[in-house]
């Protein structure tokens, strides 16, 4: 007797299919990060892990694809930085794409190139870009006063500018949009504005910049976002667009477009093509330059490759997707489209499947003040799971609201899933096969599996369970197609379960000797499981892939085809491996992640907790304003250290012995970097004395000690006045 659990599929899954991937030929981008700072989670899940698994699949599929992307190199965030440093910013950019390359290597992210914005090839396509625009009219030459800062000597783009926001008051708002409020500024629009660079408050000169005249273009963009048509023909299928991506571009569309800058006075950047009249000094806007990055990027591949890039951007068999975060939606949906369309050339994208934010531990992700999981830590820390971040990070993509990642899911997603899960059934299916079968896949008799021997036609019980894992995969497909990657992680984990209930319900470690078989069928079909996940994990989990596909002795991935191959056998019920096949030697998938590596990642942010408000701006800029009710639930009192030792097995954290007079206090603080722990004994200090307790490295911290950081990142004691005694309250 064979049991089985089923799992039904809803209507939905078969109304999904009829949505083929009609194009042969994909070009698929994830945005540019800024060759600024280093990779984080909050990146990873936005732009590049659901591209990584939509190209994965593709290639599966059989599809002609390339994935593109490349380090951003002329942003504003980029010069600042370099004036800060009283570094040049093409030194800035060298360093950091060299990390942000071998992050996204350490993360298995498959691009086909990873190019750079700096490259002659992309200064060459975007010089030619401009022309092209230029004598087509799609600009307007317009003078205008805009903020100069004297003190250093140079026009204020928009980041190179903050004030006071003229719609909700927020003091750090940027010169082209409110962090806070999210409407979209200019400079001038700011109250008390200040520079970003010197801090000192500019004054105003007239200049001469190119215009991209979005407001003539606003009628095809309305009729392409909302229907997918452009004066009648279809371009995309409009209701695969997310609704916050189509939300968003309407509440632009509804406001009115305006005609938007495309060129600045800047010193890095690419310049203005010097036979245009009034070029000289002037730049390419980071927004025009930016997303053509895509097209040098695609060029220097097919010219590596001996292809024809033009095939990707312009045949009619050829789609376009990018993957990009929320704050991108507009470029991609509307300011891209409009260079592109105006152009003439060019594919409009079918799709830009825009993800939202990922907050850290109850708070918004902050570089500034180093509240990140940072790839490149992440990397030496947990050498041997990068599957496990790439898991967790699908498992709370955040496709439609913002979501966070936490520690403590990171690891009981790895413990209780992919250890107790997935590794738990591929492992029990290669020890019983084994053991049972000296690692060979049993052979069984059909007639033996016929769910009733008097119903002649009918199917196997194996054949039967084959065809629900048909129905399985086909749901998986089906998300991946509508760009639903968490949904598509739920089918899989799915899959692995009911292998695990396949085994438990019919307990072939107790049938084998009484009715082997039967076993045999059992174990044959947990095997068709195994080697069915071996290609459906492929798009999340590629490492772990071509573990188990080496565990079943099968050829190394190609990308060509794989996924459709198991789909076409399991529609003609073919086994997907053979029976007398030998498998190969297995090991553990995945080890559980102890207490103490959590705790480990929680001190690294101990010291750093941000303001629940948002990042606070480059500069001297004070955050946003709380409420006199907000500052008097501290409870602030005087304590000296009566003890100090280095916490074992870490290099930044002191574990403190508090003397507040009517209590003493354990205290876990990060300042191993600025003190020695026998030179600060008898130290007095003010101390969070409400802060909830919380475990650091396996000592309760009870509380919080105030200190103050320098330039350069050293910490000092925030102390009272001399005299003062232990355990009075600070006001």
């Amino acid at each position: 007797m064979f049991v089985s659990f089923r799992f039904v599929l809803t209507p939905t899954s078969y109304v999904l299919e009829t949505l083929p991937m009609v194009y042969q030929r994909y070009l698929v981008t994830s945005a540019l990060p800024y060759a600024n700072g280093p990779l984080h989670v909050g990146h990873l899940a936005g732009a590049y892990l659901s591209a990584d698994a939509y190209v994965r699949f593709l290639r599966l599929s059989g599809k002609d694809v390339v994935y593109v992307c490349g380090s951003d190199e002329h942003g504003a965030a980029i010069t600042m930085k370099a004036y800060r440093e009283k570094r040049s910013p093409k030194e800035i950019v060298d360093q950091y794409h060299t990390g942000l390359r071998d992050a996204f290597d350490g993360m298995d992210i498959s691009f086909d190139i990873y190019h750079r914005t700096t490259e002659a090839v992309h200064y060459e396509t975007s010089q030619e870009f401009f022309r092209t625009l230029n004598e087509k009219g799609a600009f307007s030459v317009q003078e205008s006063e805009q903020y100069y800062d004297e003190e250093a000597g140079q026009f204020l783009a928009d980041r190179y500018i903050i004030g006071t926001c003229p719609k909700c008051n927020y003091e750090n708002a940027y010169g082209d949009q409110c962090e806070n409020c999210g409407s979209t500024l200019s400079p001038t629009d700011l109250i008390s504005p200040r520079s970003t660079l010197s801090g000192s408050t500019p004054a105003r000169r007239k200049t001469r910049h190119w215009y991209l005249q979005l407001d003539k273009n606003e009628e095809w963009l309305r009729e392409w976002i909302t229907t997918g048509k452009i004066d009648g023909k279809e371009y995309h299928d409009a209701s695969l667009w997310k609704k916050h991506v189509v939300g968003q571009c309407k509440s632009w569309l509804d406001g009115g477009l305006m005609p938007r800058s495309v060129t600045r006075d800047l010193d890095w950047g690419i310049p203005v093509p010097e036979e245009l009249e009034g070029s000289e000094g002037k730049k390419l806007y980071v927004w025009l330059d930016a997303p053509i990055g895509y097209i040098s990027a695609t060029k220097q591949w097919a010219a590596d490759h001996g292809k024809d890039w033009e095939t990707y951007w312009k045949d009619s068999d050829s789609a376009i997707v990018h993957f990009v975060g929320k704050d991108n939606i507009v470029f991609h949906c509307l300011i891209f489209p409009t260079i592109l369309k105006t152009e003439g050339s060019y594919n409009l994208p079918i799709n830009v499947p825009a993800n939202q934010f990922v907050n850290l531990e109850g708070n918004k992700i902050s570089t500034s003040r180093n509240w990140a999981v940072w790839i490149h830590e992440y990397l030496n820390d947990f050498p041997d799971r990068v599957d496990a971040l790439r898991y967790y990070c699908y498992k709370i993509m955040p496709e439609q609201r913002d979501s966070e990642f936490t520690w403590k899911g990171f690891q009981d997603a790895n413990n209780n899933e992919l250890v107790n899960n997935l590794g738990n059934f591929v492992n029990r299916v290669m020890v019983l096969t084994q053991k049972y079968y000296e690692g060979k896949v049993p052979t069984f008799d059909e007639s033996i599996s016929l769910i009733s021997p008097h119903e002649a036609g009918m199917p196997s019980w194996h054949d039967s369970e084959l065809l629900d894992l048909f129905d399985q995969l086909h749901e998986l497909r089906s998300c991946i197609k509508t760009f639903d990657f968490r949904g598509g992680l739920k089918v899989l984990m799915e899959i692995s379960s009911k292998g695990n209930q396949l085994l438990q319900l019919n307990e072939p470690w107790k049938n084998v000797k009484e009715d082997p078989e039967s076993v045999a069928v059992v174990m044959n079909l947990a095997i068709q499981y195994v080697a069915a996940l071996s290609v459906a994990m492929r798009p999340f989990l590629p490492s772990t892939a071509e573990k188990v596909r080496s565990f079943l002795a099968l050829a190394a991935f190609t990308d060509k085809s794989e996924f459709t191959d198991i789909m076409d056998k399991l529609s003609e019920g073919e086994h997907l491996i053979d029976p007398d096949h030998t498998l190969g030697q297995a090991e553990l998938l995945f080890t559980k992640v102890e207490d103490e590596a959590i705790e480990a990642q929680l001190s690294k942010l101990q010291a750093t907790i941000p303001d629940a408000e948002e990042e606070t701006p480059e500069g001297n800029g004070i955050k946003h304003e709380i409420a006199f009710q907000d500052f008097e639930k501290l409870d602030l009192r005087t304590a000296r250290i009566l003890e100090a030792r280095q916490v074992p097995k870490t290099s930044k954290l002191l574990e403190l012995k508090l003397d507040l007079g009517f209590e003493q206090r354990t205290v876990v603080s990060g300042i191993a970097g600025s003190y020695q722990a026998d030179q600060i004994i008898g130290t007095d200090v003010v101390l969070v004395a409400n802060l909830a307790p919380r475990k650091i490295k396996g000592i309760e911290s009870q509380g919080m000690v105030l200190l103050a950081e320098d330039e350069e990142g050293q910490l000092g004691f925030v102390s009272p006045p001399e005299g003062w005694s232990q355990g009075d309250i600070v006001k």
